[in-house]
C-alpha cells in the first residue's frame, strides 16, 4: 500500500466528471487499499478517487460518530434510533459507481433547522481545499447504492455527517467541489483564498504524512 498525493482544486480532473468503473480487478482493489491509507495518512473521514488523479467512480469513507453537528441535532436526526431504523449501519468502506438519493426532510423533525447553515457544526472541509473550512447546508439523509470493490452490491441509509460525508464524496464523482456550492459570503471568501494561494492552474498537490 502507498499515500498517493492530494490534487489540490485546479487539477483538471478534480473538476470533470469521473468514468465509469468496467474492470473489478487488481488494480481497482490496490487502489482502494491505496486511497484508504491516504485518507487516514491525511486523516480525512472520505477520499473520491479523482482526489488522489485518478478519473473513476470511486471513493472510500470512515466516520467514527459522535461529531458536533450529529451531537447537536441528535433529536432532529433521530440518531439514537439509528439502527433499528437500518441507517448509519456502515461507518466505513468504499464504492464503486455509486448513485446517491437525498432525503431532505422537508417535511417533519428535520424541518426545524435553522434557515442558514450553522457556521461551526455544518463547517465542511475537503483535502483538495487543504486548511479551510466553510458552513454548508446538506441534506440531512441519504442512501448510497453501488459496488463493492468486489462487484457486490451495496446499500447504505445514512443519517447527520455520515450522509454529508456520502454527499461530498459523491460530488467529487461528479466533478463538483463543496467551495462550488457555498453560498455568499462564504464563496466570495474561498474564491479569495483560492486565487491567493494559487490554486487556480493544474499541478498544485500535498502528500500526507504516514503516521508513527
Amino acid at each position: 500500500m502507498s499515500i498517493l498525493p492530494i490534487c489540490i482544486t485546479g487539477e483538471p480532473v478534480l473538476h470533470r466528471q469521473a468514468a465509469p468503473v468496467e474492470s473489478f480487478d487488481s488494480a481497482l482493489t490496490d487502489l482502494v487499499a491505496d486511497m484508504i491509507e491516504t485518507m487516514h495518512a491525511a486523516p480525512g473521514v472520505g477520499l473520491a478517487a479523482p482526489q488522489v488523479g485518478v478519473g473513476s467512480q470511486v471513493f472510500v469513507w470512515r466516520y467514527a460518530g459522535g461529531g458536533a453537528f450529529d451531537r447537536h441535532f441528535r433529536n432532529v436526526l433521530q440518531l439514537d434510533d439509528g439502527p433499528s431504523h437500518g441507517f448509519n449501519t456502515a461507518m466505513d468502506g468504499v464504492v464503486v459507481n455509486p448513485s446517491l438519493d437525498l432525503i431532505w426532510d422537508e417535511e417533519g423533525p428535520g424541518a426545524i433547522l435553522p434557515a442558514d447553515p450553522d457556521i461551526v457544526r455544518e463547517s465542511e472541509g475537503c483535502l483538495s481545499v487543504p486548511g479551510y473550512g466553510y458552513p454548508l447546508r446538506r441534506a440531512l439523509g441519504a442512501i448510497l447504492r453501488g459496488y463493492d470493490a468486489h462487484g457486490d452490491a451495496i446499500e447504505v441509509r445514512a443519517r447527520g455527517w455520515l450522509a454529508r460525508i456520502f454527499q461530498h464524496e459523491y460530488d467529487h464523482l461528479q466533478g463538483t467541489l463543496y467551495v462550488d456550492r457555498l453560498e455568499v459570503p462564504y464563496a466570495d471568501e474561498a474564491q479569495r483564498v483560492i486565487a491567493e494561494r494559487g490554486w487556480r492552474t493544474a499541478g498544485n498537490t500535498w502528500t500526507p504524512q504516514e503516521r508513527a
